[in-house]
């Protein structure tokens, strides 16, 4: 019971039982998932559960030229860097909103580029493409998929695609379906990251990039079909080079 607190105090309190099993046996510890369940429900412990309902800020720019969908909702690649998928949220703050853009290597579901910013804009998600560009090590001709939404439309964000030698994809308007795996990761993150409305937008930036970059990216488990285990987003990339390197 001690190891269970232990991993969900670690786990800031969101792990459930699925997780805290996974990150028991990643430690050495046989233990029947049943019994995991029944502990953690006598000691009334449980994960976080995802709020519903989302207000979209999806926006189409009148004559916009919409890209073809590359993914049609098979939200996998093969190798890091061949596919990602972004798409922008808002945070709210005593301030105003903070909107967060982001893309997610479908091979790793590591959040490899984000950006944060008063508007939600061309330049909002060009600058978290840009990172996503110097830490993820994308390929030639990139599938660079999101929704139709005004930001992803303009011309400035089209030409960066451009120059980067990316491949530009759009989900269908009024889809969410379409787009599932991004939305799918901003509802744990502003689900997992506890506050609900932060003092100003400085103290919500603080606090979002110690969770994206210390926990979500490095610490947080997930399910990996392709493995067969958990693991998190990093270990998952080093899995992948050292795939690469075997088979080179």
């Amino acid at each position: 019971m001690a190891e269970i607190t232990l991993i969900w105090i670690s786990s800031r309190r969101t792990y459930g039982v699925p997780r805290v099993h996974a990150e028991l046996r990643r430690r050495g510890r046989v233990v029947n998932r049943k019994k995991i369940e029944r502990l953690m429900r006598e000691n009334q412990i449980a994960g976080c559960h995802r709020r519903r309902g989302r207000r979209s800020l999806t926006k189409q720019e009148k004559a916009a030229r919409f890209a073809p969908d590359l993914i049609g909702r098979d939200f996998t690649a093969k190798q890091p860097g061949e596919r990602l998928a972004g798409d922008v949220t808002y945070i709210p703050t005593a301030e105003g909103w903070l909107y967060l853009a982001g893309w997610i290597d479908l091979a790793t579901k590591e959040l490899i580029g984000w950006s944060m910013g008063a508007a939600h804009d061309a330049a909002l998600v060009g600058t978290a493409l840009e990172m996503a560009r110097e830490r993820g090590g994308l390929r030639e001709g990139c599938v660079v998929h999101s929704d139709r939404g005004g930001e992803y439309t303009a011309r400035e964000f089209k030409e960066k695609i451009a120059e980067y030698g990316y491949t530009q994809s759009m989900g269908r308007t009024g889809s969410c379906y379409d787009n599932a795996v991004a939305e799918s990761h901003w509802a744990v993150i502003k689900t997992e990251i506890g506050t609900r409305l932060w003092p100003d937008r400085a103290s919500a930036r603080a606090d979002l990039f110690e969770f994206i970059e210390v926990f979500y990216n490095r610490q947080r488990i997930r399910r990996y079909p392709q493995w067969g285990c958990y693991l998190t987003p990093l270990e998952a990339r080093q899995r992948y080079r050292q795939r690469q390197t075997l088979a080179a």
